[in-house]
C-alpha cells in the first residue's frame, strides 16, 4: 500500500499543478441513492452466511469539495451511507447496513461541478469505505454462536457517468471493493448520485456576481 500512496500523491501534486493557474474551487454537498448495494464481510470461519443487500432505502449524504476548471477538476467527498432494509437472504438474522464512503476523483467535462455549460461527462476514483451489515436486531442464535458483524474496510474503484451544468451533477455510479488483508471481504454499490456545488449555485442566482 505504500507504493500507491506515493502514486495518489505524485499524481494529486501533478493536477494541482496544473491547475493553479486558472484553478477554481467548490464546495457543497453529495445525496445518492443506491439501486442496489451488497458487503461481504470477511471469513472468519463462521457458519453464517457472509454478505448482506439491498435494493431499497439505500440513501446517502455528505460533504464534497472540487479543484479545478470548468471541463476538468478533482474532487473529495464523503458519505454516510445507510440501507434500512438491508438483509442476508439465506440466513436472515438481523437488518441493515451501513457505509462511510471516502472517495477522490477525476471529473471530466459535465461533472466537473463548475461548468457553465450542460454538458455530459465522466468520473473516474477511488477511495477507502469502512462498511458494517446486521446493523441492529442480530438474532440471538447467531450471537451466542459468535458471530460479529464489526466495521470493515474495503479498498474502492468508482466510475460514474452523468451530466452536470452551473453547480449542479447527476449520474449513475459503480463502485467496487476489496482489501487483500481480509479474506473474501468486498463491497458494491450501483446507484444514483445528486452533486450540489453550492458556490457555484450562488453565482448563478445572482446576477451581479457575473459582471
Amino acid at each position: 500500500m505504500k507504493h500507491f500512496q506515493k502514486i495518489v500523491v505524485l499524481t494529486l501534486f501533478c493536477v494541482f499543478s496544473f491547475l493553479q493557474t486558472e484553478a477554481q474551487f467548490g464546495i457543497g454537498f453529495t445525496f445518492s441513492d443506491d439501486l442496489y448495494n451488497r458487503y461481504t464481510n470477511p471469513d472468519n470461519g463462521e457458519d453464517a452466511h457472509r454478505s448482506n443487500g439491498s435494493a431499497l432505502l439505500n440513501l446517502a449524504l455528505g460533504p464534497k469539495i472540487w479543484l479545478g476548471a470548468e471541463k476538468f477538476s478533482f474532487s473529495v467527498e464523503g458519505q454516510a451511507n445507510l440501507g434500512i432494509l438491508g438483509v442476508s437472504v439465506p440466513d436472515s438474522k438481523g437488518l441493515g447496513n451501513v457505509a462511510f464512503p471516502i472517495i477522490g476523483q477525476f471529473n471530466f467535462k459535465g461533472l466537473s461541478g463548475l461548468n457553465k455549460e450542460g454538458s455530459l461527462g465522466l468520473s473516474l476514483g477511488g477511495g477507502i469505505q469502512y462498511n458494517k451489515t446486521e446493523l441492529y436486531g442480530l438474532d440471538d442464535t447467531y450471537a451466542e454462536q459468535g458471530v460479529t458483524r464489526s466495521f470493515f474496510k474495503t479498498y474502492v474503484a468508482q466510475v460514474g457517468y452523468g451530466f452536470g451544468i452551473s453547480g449542479f451533477a447527476a449520474k449513475l455510479y459503480v463502485r467496487y471493493g476489496w482489501n487483500p488483508n481480509l479474506d473474501g471481504a468486498n463491497s458494491f454499490n450501483v446507484g444514483l448520485q445528486w452533486d450540489f456545488n453550492v458556490l457555484k449555485l450562488n453565482k448563478l442566482s445572482d446576477p451581479a456576481s457575473e459582471l
